[in-house]
């Protein structure tokens, strides 16, 4: 909660300046503004946009901010392959044609974002997402925030009651 609270603050400046309230008045609105900047934090990152992986100021992010961010993306993890951070989550599927239907979802996303993940139908109802920058050989935003997108979609009617883990 901490670490999001002070991407958030950084961004905007605090809401607890001097009004000539007393001191307990305060603490009590920075600790409301706190609890507004973190939901405004929350919802935020489904509703940015993916830059360009070409950008030269593209950089990966450190494992701290992966991990800040993670918070954020549900059903999510991290997995490191071959020394590369990479968002993971799988899902289980009604059957072969539904976990289809998921990838065109996911991939109605991916175009619009221009951020493209690894999708993986495993047997005939496992489908996995691996997303990372394949730019930078590591995480970005672009990965956290297609994760959030992703976790948007209206997937009820493709999913089958046995929920996939992401060690899956």
């Amino acid at each position: 909660m901490e670490g999001r609270t002070l991407l958030r603050d950084q961004a905007a400046p605090s809401a607890s300046a001097p009004t000539g309230r007393s001191a307990s008045q305060a603490t009590g609105d920075e600790a409301a503004a706190k609890v507004e900047a973190c939901v405004f934090f929350f919802a935020e990152l489904s509703k940015r946009s993916c830059v360009s992986c070409n950008s030269k100021d593209l950089q990966a992010m450190s494992e701290d901010s992966a991990k800040t961010l993670l918070e954020q993306v549900a059903g999510w993890e991290v997995k490191n392959e071959g020394g590369i951070p990479k968002l993971h989550r799988a899902w289980k599927v009604k059957n072969f044609a539904k976990g289809l239907e998921f990838f065109q979802l996911v991939a109605a996303v991916a175009e619009e974002e221009g951020h493209h993940p690894d999708l993986h139908l495993v047997g005939w109802n496992n489908v996995k997402i691996d997303v990372w920058t394949h730019s930078v050989s590591g995480l970005t935003d672009n990965d956290f925030i297609l994760a959030a997108k992703i976790n948007e979609l209206k997937l009820g009617d493709l999913l089958s009651k046995k929920k996939a883990t992401a060690q899956e």
